[in-house]
């Protein structure tokens, strides 16, 4: 059973759709504010396999709260909840960790949809793949193993990433990567050699439109190669293509 949290001062909203995942056979918990979520996220770190994070929250907003898990090294899934869906709020997400959005309002199947596919897609980082079953709300999961992918682990200049792990490792250190760094990054290294656009950043990996503002593809790039690179200020591996968007190369 997926055990999720739901961080929403809103109580009407957040009783709903805790409603409603019950329903569906997720073990549920509440937080108003973000210190609370905080507070229950540490105290079961292992424990909680998605967060619903809203945005706007009294005291410790979400951009905040997400940060400080990624600070913490504590890399569950978030799922953001945005009030306008301003793709600016959408690109503040992803920058302080969030894995997936979804504009307010919503409808239901959405949610569930979205929420279900960030499950899936963590599962399949992690080499299992976790799905209900057809069986009454409440049941068991089943998992099922997957295969290793070939590029799942990806070796060059010293440097050796596990996607599956979401994990970074050189010689001297390891970086546990954000699901939306480990795609930004499998993305790039996919096409090794090729010039990826900023329209293909934005639409294949972040499913954003075009005429969104890049800044925040290149905040990523700054972060990847701080973990990449040896001399981020002069880059060997993922380079600027002026204009157009990047390149990795080997």
């Amino acid at each position: 059973m997926s055990r999720v949290l739901i961080v929403e001062d809103e109580a009407h909203l957040a009783e709903g759709l805790r409603f409603n995942l019950e329903a569906e056979g997720y073990s549920v918990q509440l937080a108003g504010d973000g210190e609370e979520a905080l507070e229950q996220l540490n105290r079961a770190h292992d424990k909680t396999d998605a967060v619903v994070l809203d945005v706007m929250l009294p005291g410790m907003d979400g951009f905040a709260v997400a940060s400080a898990l990624r600070k913490a090294k504590n890399y569950v899934p978030i799922l953001m909840l945005t009030a306008r869906g301003r793709p600016e709020d959408v690109l503040a997400g992803f920058a302080a960790g969030a894995d997936d959005y979804l504009p307010k309002p919503f409808e239901l199947p959405i949610f569930l949809a979205r929420l279900q596919g960030l499950l899936r897609r963590s599962a399949w980082l992690s080499g299992t793949d976790q799905r209900p079953t057809a069986t009454p709300a409440g049941d068991k999961l089943r998992s099922v193993e997957k295969p290793s992918k070939e590029g799942d682990v990806v070796s060059f200049a010293g440097i050796t990433i596990d996607f599956p792990a979401l994990e970074l490792r050189s010689t001297d250190n390891t970086v546990r990567l954000t699901l939306m760094e480990a795609k930004l990054l499998r993305h790039l290294i996919g096409n090794v050699g090729k010039t990826v656009s900023r329209k293909s950043i934005l639409e294949d990996v972040w499913g954003l439109r075009e005429d969104t503002d890049t800044r925040a593809i290149d905040n990523f790039i700054v972060r990847l190669r701080r973990y990449l690179e040896k001399d981020p200020s002069k880059p060997q591996h993922l380079l600027t293509v002026r204009g157009v968007g990047y390149r990795f190369v080997r």
